[in-house]
């Protein structure tokens, strides 16, 4: 175990600048922050100096903050290794905050900011009973001429909504309908599995006037606590007036929508 280290307290603890009383909170929470902030992103119970020093710290410095952490049971340590992680109560928080959150809810306030900058259509989709069903949609200032409403089923294989669920669900979930829509389309299923791995690659899914003619749209997937697809985020528009390109305008803003949502959902990267 490391022995405690006790060191003066350094100027950013003690001292308030005038530019510190101008800011509104409080800056040693923040600081303090960083240690958990590292320990949630650490797989591993970590020793005090590889914590401090991810966290931009003395260990000395590190170790105050740590010592009330544990009495209020946000870390726990080791009492043989002496390494350090999230305790008790930080779980509790995170419990308590997936029980609360709202996928949807978050996703639509998300969308509003986001069809704004982009003022391109936007919407939402989860899967239903029937499919991936569109729950919620937001129209930029030039309408898509899209016969699309909420409640609206979505082809699996003929739309960017459908293809995503069809790449990220389970095929127990989707096997009924993919078999429908292959025997409609004559499609088969090595071809499906093609596009499904290239969309998977991807990270998203993307169509080019399939579903309609001259609508593009891209779908990205949100992700929950579990690793699994909760809902679906469309952006859709016309064709010279929509950027399809990965790694464009569009992609990009609703990749970092997509990936931030997810975050709130408490989803971490890497766990799928």
């Amino acid at each position: 175990m490391e022995p405690p280290a006790f060191e003066p307290a350094d100027a950013e603890d003690s001292s308030d600048t005038a530019g510190e009383k101008s800011r509104s909170g409080i800056q040693s929470i923040e600081v303090g922050f960083r240690l958990l902030d590292v320990l949630t992103n650490e797989p591993r119970a970590m020793m005090l100096r590889d914590l401090a020093q991810r966290a931009g710290m003395s260990p000395a410095k590190a170790h105050r903050y740590l010592v009330s952490f544990l009495r209020l049971g946000a870390v726990s340590q080791d009492p043989v290794s002496g390494r350090y992680e999230l305790g008790g109560f930080a779980l509790q928080m995170g419990l308590a905050r997936l029980a609360r959150v709202d996928g949807v809810k978050l996703a639509r306030i998300a969308l509003t900011d986001l069809r704004d900058r982009l003022d391109q259509t936007v919407g939402i989709a989860v899967w239903g009973n029937q499919g991936p069903t569109v729950v919620h949609w937001m129209e930029s200032s030039h309408p898509a001429k899209a016969s699309l409403k909420l409640g609206d089923v979505m082809p699996l294989l003929s739309s960017a909504t459908g293809l995503l669920f069809a790449a990220c669900l389970p095929r127990s979930k989707t096997q009924a309908m993919l078999d429908r829509e292959l025997e409609a389309t004559r499609q088969t299923m090595a071809d499906v599995e093609l596009l499904l791995a290239e969309i998977r690659a991807h990270g998203a899914s993307r169509v080019e006037g399939m579903l309609l003619p001259g609508i593009h749209a891209f779908c990205m997937p949100v992700f929950d606590s579990t690793g699994d697809l909760a809902l679906g985020l469309i952006a859709l528009g016309h064709e010279g007036s929509f950027d399809t390109r990965w790694g464009g305008d569009i992609d990009t803003a609703l990749r970092e929508c997509a990936g931030q949502l997810s975050y709130e959902l408490g989803y971490k990267p890497g766990e799928r």
